[in-house]
């Protein structure tokens, strides 16, 4: 059976403003940077053995696989797939706002001209059952919380409201075990 592990990119200036990020391409903070680098510490520490980072093309995910580069030597590899989701008009508006959260829980609709959930979900599913089909293998994706919350759904049945509020912290890193 194999597995992937993912990391959410380092704290950004819109995340110290609690402001959705989406496809927008922000700079991480000083914070952000320290963190990544403690991320490819926290790697090295726990022993994982990863073959290569997939990232995101935005300059934070990018960014954050960079530093995890740097200080475990994994090689990586620029994945398009692993961009954020496009949120239209709520894209540097209140994370925490109703309207946004509600939103979220829409699946096949386009966010605010954006991308819909289920765009999303296609893009994201396909390249896990990709990766799926590589056992001996293991990927570290290093990628956005709109980005767990569909691998989370790939791995786990979840509500409507569990999907919405799924998430983690900036470079935190998950384990997830192909059956």
């Amino acid at each position: 059976m194999g597995h992937i592990y993912f990391v959410r990119h380092g704290q950004t200036v819109w995340n110290v403003e609690n402001k959705i990020c989406g496809a927008t391409d922000i700079e991480l903070t000083e914070l952000g940077h320290q963190q990544a680098v403690e991320a490819g510490q926290e790697i090295l520490r726990q022993g994982l053995q990863i073959d290569e980072i997939l990232y995101s093309p935005l300059v934070r995910a990018a960014e954050t696989a960079g530093h995890i580069s740097e200080i475990t030597g994994i090689p990586m590899r620029e994945e398009p797939r692993l961009k954020e989701q496009n949120f239209g008009r709520y894209e540097s508006t209140a994370r925490d706002g109703r309207e946004f959260h509600e939103a979220k829980k829409c699946f096949a609709q386009k966010l605010g001209g954006g991308e819909s959930m289920l765009q999303v979900a296609q893009r994201i599913y396909n390249l896990l059952d990709e990766l799926k089909e590589e056992p001996d293998k293991v990927y570290l994706l290093a990628a956005h919380n709109g980005i767990v919350r569909i691998i989370e759904s790939y791995f786990h049945d979840m509500t409507n409201e569990e999907f919405a509020c799924a998430g983690v912290k900036n470079c935190e890193i998950r384990r997830y075990d192909f059956e």
